[in-house]
């Protein structure tokens, strides 16, 4: 095991939290007073774990925490004894773990693809009338005219399912595929900006396999990409800071391929961190936790 001192953990730990409260503290704010936020809240309602959960520190499979552990009692997906508080190997899910890491390695390993133009949100409210809006408080920057030419300038290029399957009826037959959730793993690639934003997903989903400091940087990217992705959307979300980009037009659909470059390369570089903690805890599962492996987070 590797092996952390309480000063070094307990440092780890309080980082985490700081850093977690930026993004949870306002989020927590609006839910009290009843705001609802067309950006952020996605981050908290589509993805299932929790701000407290989030916030919650714990170093991932491999690691042994010592000093002053009693915190980590009770605390599911971990044993605590005279040693110190670790990763119960009994508690990992090694076909979730095997399956996650197969979905990843085979999204890694596929060329990126960027010409969507993240009309996906175009095709969700296509041929809707106004009341059928999912964002309804919010104003559309055009009319039901001008987001059918949008959606129907080009064959939409959705590769993701959980992304698709959210068209209207009307724009499902315009998608050049039609993904299923078994065809996930033959479809998903790193350019697909709900892709990168699913690697969050993939890392709380994984518990306590992946580390909280890996499961932060996922919601972080995740965070990035929401942002761009409802900018590109047909709504106008200006006043809340969300200057649109105009993907009808041949300048914003250059910078949302721009933006979804980078995105793809931090998200490449998150599928190789993850993909070796969980292969590395496989096998350390396997081996009944006792290979040694350093699964810090980077």
């Amino acid at each position: 095991m590797i092996v952390l001192q309480e000063p070094q953990w307990r440092e780890h730990a309080a980082v985490h939290e700081a850093r977690v409260d930026e993004w949870t503290v306002p989020h927590l704010d609006r839910r009290r007073r009843g705001i609802a936020h067309p950006v952020w809240d996605f981050l908290f309602d589509y993805y299932t774990l929790s701000p407290a959960k989030l916030r919650r520190w714990h170093p991932g499979a491999g690691v042994l925490l010592t000093g002053d552990v009693r915190r980590f009692t009770g605390v599911r997906g971990y044993v605590v004894d005279e040693s110190g508080a670790r990763v119960d190997e009994t508690a990992i899910d090694t076909r979730l773990i095997d399956s996650t890491s197969a979905l990843l390695q085979a999204t890694s390993q596929r060329q990126p693809a960027f010409g969507c133009f993240g009309r996906h949100e175009w095709a969700m409210v296509y041929r809707l009338h106004p009341g059928e809006v999912r964002h309804s408080s919010w104003p559309l920057r055009l009319d039901s005219d001008g987001i059918a030419e949008v959606v129907e300038s080009a064959p939409l290029r959705c590769t993701h399912f959980d992304a698709f399957r959210f068209y209207t009826a009307a724009a499902r037959p315009l998608n050049a595929v039609q993904p299923t959730r078994s065809t996930q793993i033959d479809l998903e690639q790193p350019g697909c900006l709900h892709a990168s934003m699913d690697l969050y997903k993939w890392a709380y989903r994984t518990y306590p396999v992946v580390g909280a400091d890996l499961v932060a940087d996922a919601f972080e990217l995740a965070r990035d990409v929401r942002a761009v992705d409802m900018q590109a959307s047909p709504y106008d979300l200006a006043d809340l800071g969300f200057p649109p980009i105009r993907i009808e037009t041949a300048e914003g659909r250059s910078e949302y391929i721009e933006r979804q470059r980078h995105f793809a390369e931090r998200g490449q570089e998150l599928r190789r961190r993850m993909i070796g903690v969980l292969n590395l805890a496989s096998g350390w599962r396997l081996n009944g936790g006792r290979e040694q492996h350093d699964l810090l987070p980077r």
